[in-house]
C-alpha cells in the first residue's frame, strides 16, 4: 500500500469519527461533544488533507518525469579508430596546406626570376636600340675611297674627307656600315680633302670597302 492510499484511509476514518460524534450529540440532546475535542479533530483532518494533497502532487511529478535510459557502452576499438581517422585527416589537411604555401612561394620566386630575365632582355634591347640610334645619328665625316694592300708599305685606306674640321691627324674614326660599326682606323696623314688611315686592332679581320662611311666613335 502506498503513502497516498494510507493517508486517504486515515482521513476517511477521522471523518467518520467526526460524523459519529456529531450523531451521538444529536441523539443525546444536551450531551454534546466538547469544543476542544471538535477543534482537535478538525485540525487532524486538515493536516491529513494537506499530507494527502502533497503526496498526490509528488506522485504526479514522479509519474510525469521522463525516464532516462543509460546509453550503451561505446565500443572502445571503434572510438579509437575514429580518433585515428580524424588525426589522419587533420595531418593530410596540414600537409596539403604546406604544399600549397610552398607552391605559392616557388611561384613568387619563379615570377621574380622571370621578371629579372625579362628586365635584362629589355635592358639589352634598350641598350642595343640606343647604340643603333647613336650610330645612325653620328655625323658622316669621311668615306672609304680605296683599300690598298702594298707588300712594301702594308695595308692602308685612302679616305674622302667630307668634314675637314672633324678629321685631323691621329683622329680615330669608326667604320659605319648600315647600322653597325665594323671597326676603327686612325688617320696618319691628310692631303687636301683626302686622308690616309690605318686599321686598328680589336675588331678582327676587317676589310673596308669603297663607300663605307666613317664617323666619330659614339660614346655608348
Amino acid at each position: 500500500m502506498d503513502t497516498t492510499k494510507l493517508l486517504l484511509g486515515t482521513t476517511i476514518v477521522l471523518l467518520l469519527a467526526a460524523v459519529g460524534m456529531s450523531w451521538n450529540g444529536m441523539q443525546q440532546g444536551v450531551k454534546k461533544t466538547s469544543a476542544d475535542e471538535t477543534e482537535h479533530l478538525r485540525k487532524q483532518v486538515d493536516a491529513l488533507r494537506d499530507d494527502l494533497n502533497r503526496a498526490a502532487l509528488e506522485k504526479q511529478l514522479l509519474q510525469s518525469a521522463p525516464t532516462t535510459v543509460a546509453p550503451p557502452a561505446a565500443n572502445r576499438d571503434e572510438l579509437e579508430a575514429t580518433k585515428q581517422r580524424l588525426k589522419e585527416s587533420e595531418d593530410l589537411r596540414l600537409a596539403l596546406a604546406e604544399d600549397k604555401a610552398k607552391a605559392e612561394r616557388n611561384a613568387k620566386v619563379s615570377d621574380s626570376e622571370n621578371l629579372e630575365l625579362v628586365r635584362g632582355e629589355l635592358e639589352k634591347k634598350n641598350s642595343l636600340a640606343r647604340e643603333t640610334r647613336l650610330i645612325n645619328q653620328a655625323l658622316l665625316v669621311a668615306k672609304v675611297k680605296e683599300c690598298v694592300n702594298d707588300p712594301q708599305t702594308g695595308t692602308f685606306i685612302t679616305l674622302e674627307v667630307i668634314m675637314p674640321e672633324q678629321v685631323q691627324q691621329n683622329t680615330i674614326l669608326a667604320i659605319r656600315r648600315n647600322t653597325g660599326i665594323l671597326g676603327q682606323l686612325k688617320i696618319s696623314s691628310i692631303v687636301g680633302n683626302e686622308a690616309i688611315a690605318n686599321m686598328l686592332p680589336g675588331f678582327g679581320t676587317i676589310t673596308p670597302v669603297v663607300g663605307d662611311e666613317l664617323i666619330l666613335p659614339p660614346r655608348f
